[in-house]
C-alpha cells in the first residue's frame, strides 16, 4: 500500500498516537480519561481529520469480534454464578501436599480456565481463592499470584476466546477454533510446565521454608472461608444487658493494675471479679436469647428464606416441616447449575465443529438468559460493555491509521528479515511481536501491526 498525502499521514498519525499513550497510559495527567474514552477520541480524531470518512468508521468495526466477545463473556457471568469459579478455588485446596504442590495446581488451573473463560475473568475470580489458601497455609503470596498471571497469560494463548488478541487473530484469519486450539496445544502445554519450573526454581527455599508454629496457629483461616466468596463476617450489633460503660471501667481497671483499694474497702478487688464473672453471664444469657428470638422470628416470618445453596442445606439439622420447603428448592438450584453446564459444553463442542464462533457463543448465552427464567439485567450488568466500546474505537482508530500507509510501510521493511520459512526469520517476527506487545499493548500490535 502506497503511502498517503503527507497531510493525512500527519493527521492520522496523530490521532493514533492519541489513541496509543490513552491505551497504555490510561492515566496521563495532562488527559486522565482512561483507556475506553481514549479509543473513542483516537476514533473520532479519524473522522475529523478526514483521514476516513463516516462511512468507513462505520464498516472497520468488526461485528463478528464484538458479538463473539459479548457471548464469551455473557456465558461467562452465568458460570460464575453457578459456582464454577468456587469448584476450581476448592481444587487449589483439595488434599494439597504443600507449597509446591500449591504452586504447581494454580499454574495448571489457571492456563486451563483462562483458555474457555478468558484470563482477565480467571485471574479475577481466582485471585481470591489463592490469597485465602496462602493465608491460610501461611505461606507468601507473591509466588503464587506470580503463577496465576503469567499461566493465565500462556493458557489463555490456546484458544481464540482466551483473549481479546486471539478473537481478533480467529476472525480476522478465518481459523477454525479446533485448528487454533490444536495448533497451539503444544506450545501452550511446553509453556505452562517451563513456566511452573521457573517459578519453582526462583521459590524454592521461600516455598521449603518451615512454618512458624505460632504464626500458623494465629494466620489460620477456617476451611470454608477458603472456598466462599463472602468477606464480612457475621457481627454482634449490640447487648444491653447491663451498664457497659460501667463493665467498660472495671475490666479497664484490673487490665492495668489498679489498686484493689477502693474508697477505703480492702476485699474492692474481689467485688470487682465477682461483677465481671456476673456480667459475662448476663451477656452470654442475653446472646443465646436475642439469636433464639431472631431465629424463630426467621422461621416465622419466612421459611424458604433460610436455605440458599445446598451446602447450607446439609449443614442445618431440618425438621420435616422445614425438607418440605427446602428440599424442591436445593434440587432446582442443582438442576440449574447444571444446565449451565450442559450449555457451556454444548457451546465448546459447536466451536469445535466449526459452527460460526460469534453465533454460536451468542446462541450459548441467550440460553442461559432463558433457562434463568428471570430477569436477566444484573446478569447483563456484568458485561464489560467498557471492553466492547474500546474495541469500537480501536477498530476505527487501526482502520485509519492503516490508511495512512505507515504500518504497510513498515511491514515492507520487517518482512525480508522475518520470514517463517526459517528459524531466523521466526526469531526476528517473535521477537519484534513481543516487544510491540509490551510496548505498544498486544490488542493494538495484533491490529496494527500484524495484518497490514
Amino acid at each position: 500500500m502506497a503511502m498517503a498525502p503527507t497531510v493525512k499521514v500527519v493527521l492520522g498519525s496523530i490521532a493514533f498516537a492519541v489513541f496509543w499513550v490513552l491505551a497504555v497510559f490510561p492515566a496521563v495527567p495532562f488527559m486522565p480519561i482512561g483507556r475506553t474514552a481514549g479509543s473513542l477520541l483516537g476514533a473520532m480524531l479519524m473522522v475529523i481529520f478526514r483521514v476516513i470518512t463516516p462511512d468507513q468508521a462505520y464498516a472497520a468495526i468488526d461485528l463478528p469480534i464484538l458479538g463473539l466477545l459479548f457471548g464469551t463473556m455473557v456465558v461467562s457471568v452465568y458460570l460464575e454464578r453457578a459456582d464454577m469459579f468456587k469448584y476450581l478455588g476448592k481444587l487449589l485446596a483439595w488434599k494439597s501436599q504443600g507449597a509446591k504442590d500449591l504452586l504447581c495446581r494454580i499454574c495448571l488451573i489457571s492456563a486451563v480456565s483462562s483458555a474457555f473463560f478468558t484470563n482477565d475473568t480467571s485471574c479475577v475470580v481466582l485471585t481470591e481463592f489463592v490469597l485465602k489458601i496462602a493465608r491460610q497455609q501461611n505461606l507468601p503470596p507473591h509466588p503464587f499470584l506470580l503463577a496465576l498471571a503469567s499461566s493465565a497469560n500462556i493458557g489463555s494463548s490456546v484458544t481464540p476466546i482466551g483473549n481479546p488478541q486471539n478473537l481478533v487473530i480467529a476472525v480476522q484469519s478465518k481459523i477454525s477454533f479446533g485448528k487454533f486450539l490444536f495448533g497451539i496445544f503444544p506450545a501452550m502445554l511446553v509453556g505452562v510446565v517451563v513456566n511452573a519450573l521457573l517459578l519453582l526454581s526462583m521459590y524454592w527455599k521461600l516455598l521449603s521454608a518451615q512454618k512458624d508454629v505460632e504464626d500458623a496457629t494465629a494466620e489460620l483461616v477456617p476451611e470454608e472461608e477458603v472456598v466462599s466468596h463472602r468477606f464480612s463476617p457475621a457481627t454482634l450489633s449490640h447487648l444491653s444487658s447491663l451498664n457497659s460503660q460501667e463493665l467498660n471501667h472495671t475490666l479497664d481497671s484490673i487490665a492495668i493494675g489498679t489498686s484493689p483499694r477502693v474508697n477505703g474497702h480492702t476485699n474492692h478487688a474481689e467485688t470487682l471479679r465477682n461483677r465481671v464473672i456476673v456480667g459475662e453471664s448476663e451477656i452470654q444469657k442475653a446472646f443465646d436469647s436475642s439469636r433464639n428470638s431472631n431465629a424463630s422470628k426467621e422461621g416465622t416470618n419466612d421459611a424458604s428464606k433460610r436455605v440458599s445453596s445446598v451446602d447450607e442445606y446439609e449443614d442445618e439439622n431440618f425438621t420435616a416441616y422445614d425438607e418440605m420447603w427446602y428440599f424442591p428448592k436445593v434440587w432446582r438450584n442443582k438442576l440449574w447449575k447444571i444446565c449451565v453446564y450442559l450449555v457451556t459444553i454444548g457451546m465448546l463442542i459447536a466451536l469445535l465443529m466449526g459452527l460460526n464462533m460469534s453465533w454460536t457463543a451468542i446462541t450459548a448465552a441467550l440460553a442461559l438468559v432463558v433457562l434463568d427464567f428471570k430477569d436477566a439485567r444484573p446478569s447483563l450488568e456484568k458485561v464489560s460493555y467498557s471492553l466492547l466500546i474500546f474495541f469500537c474505537g480501536m477498530f476505527i482508530t487501526v482502520d485509519g491509521f492503516n490508511k495512512t500507509g505507515i504500518p504497510s510501510a513498515l511491514w515492507d521493511f520487517m518482512e525480508p528479515y522475518s520470514k517463517i520459512d526459517h528459524a531466523a526469520g521466526i526469531a526476528v517476527l517473535a521477537l519484534v511481536i513481543l516487544v510491540l506487545s509490551n510496548v505498544a499493548s498486544n490488542v493494538p500490535t495484533v491490529t496494527t501491526f500484524i495484518w497490514p
